[in-house]
């Protein structure tokens, strides 16, 4: 009698419930009955000979477990990159991609990129889902997104990053700064001056702390924002100054509003934003078009 193999479905029910910790959840997640997610589990042991989850309120894994969940988890990805090479055989812009974007970009270019690839390309869905910045490239990398956009640079093995374009950075203030009677502002005038940022996890934020060294200035710890929202409101009440997005400033500030907007003239006041995708992925020529047509709407 022949031994029974192991199945792309099987696999998936384990890093599902890997994942969740919990069988409803997992079979809620495949679209499954519980009984059935649990047949193809005790099926997938038999065949490993062993335990791999620990029995209780919660399914843990067993160290064999944890020792084939990174393995179930490259097969599937090297399953999904063959199909994605099979579509792109016969269209390359077909199907479903998983886009990961920064809340940072995401508001202000996804409305446009949706609209414009649904009217040009009606076959080809894309899933959007923000994340912090420092998460996305975990997720791009064990499959969880296709595509992810971004400040660069982003961390990560195996990654192929495509620069899209430059963002500049503008100084908001409160509408009664000192520093509003001057059309630009320079690096000098930022020197002691407190700047607001967000939290940590943001790229921008990395950058907001080294233009501070860079200048003399102060980088205000007592508050960190989530948004960049929440950083115009701070600046608008007088804070500090903020150094803000062109294209958060292009869409979410107008003239009259409680704070005020400067260019900088002098020095790397701007920020990159690129699109990356896994090195060898089989759509890479649909993810270029995608690229181009984000030149375009942020353009």
């Amino acid at each position: 009698m022949p031994r029974p193999k192991t199945t792309l479905r099987q696999l998936s029910y384990f890093v599902a419930l890997a994942d969740t910790g919990s069988f409803t959840r997992a079979a809620e997640q495949m679209g499954v009955s519980q009984p059935s997610l649990s047949q193809q589990i005790r099926a997938l042991e038999a065949i490993i000979g062993a335990p791999l989850f620990e029995r209780g309120a919660q399914a843990i894994l067993t160290p064999l477990g944890r020792e084939l969940l990174d393995r179930a988890r490259s097969i599937l990805l090297d399953v999904t990159d063959l199909e994605e090479v099979r579509a792109t055989a016969a269209d390359t812009l077909i199907g479903t991609i998983r886009l990961g974007v920064s809340p940072t970009l995401g508001a202000y270019l996804m409305p446009s990129l949706v609209a414009r690839l649904h009217r040009e390309h009606p076959a080809l869905r894309v899933h959007v889902r923000e994340g912090l910045p420092t998460a996305l490239a975990a997720d791009l990398s064990n499959g969880t997104h296709d595509l992810v956009l971004a400040q660069l640079p982003v961390a990560g093995r195996g990654l192929h990053s495509e620069r899209l374009f430059r963002e500049l950075l503008h100084v908001t203030m409160a509408a009664d700064h000192p520093l509003r009677t001057k059309a630009c502002i320079t690096p000098a005038d930022l020197r002691g001056a407190n700047l607001l940022t967000l939290m940590p996890e943001y790229r921008l934020a990395e950058q907001v702390a080294a233009i501070a060294m860079e200048v003399g200035a102060n980088v205000l710890r007592d508050y960190e924002g989530t948004s960049l929202d929440a950083i115009r409101q701070m600046a608008g009440m007088g804070m500090g100054l903020a150094l803000l997005p062109d294209l958060y400033v292009r869409q979410e500030i107008r003239e009259g509003d409680d704070v005020v907007v400067r260019p900088v003239k002098g020095g790397r006041y701007y920020r990159e934003i690129g699109l990356l995708w896994r090195q060898g992925a089989g759509r890479a020529p649909a993810f270029g078009l995608i690229a181009d047509l984000l030149r375009a709407v942020a353009a």
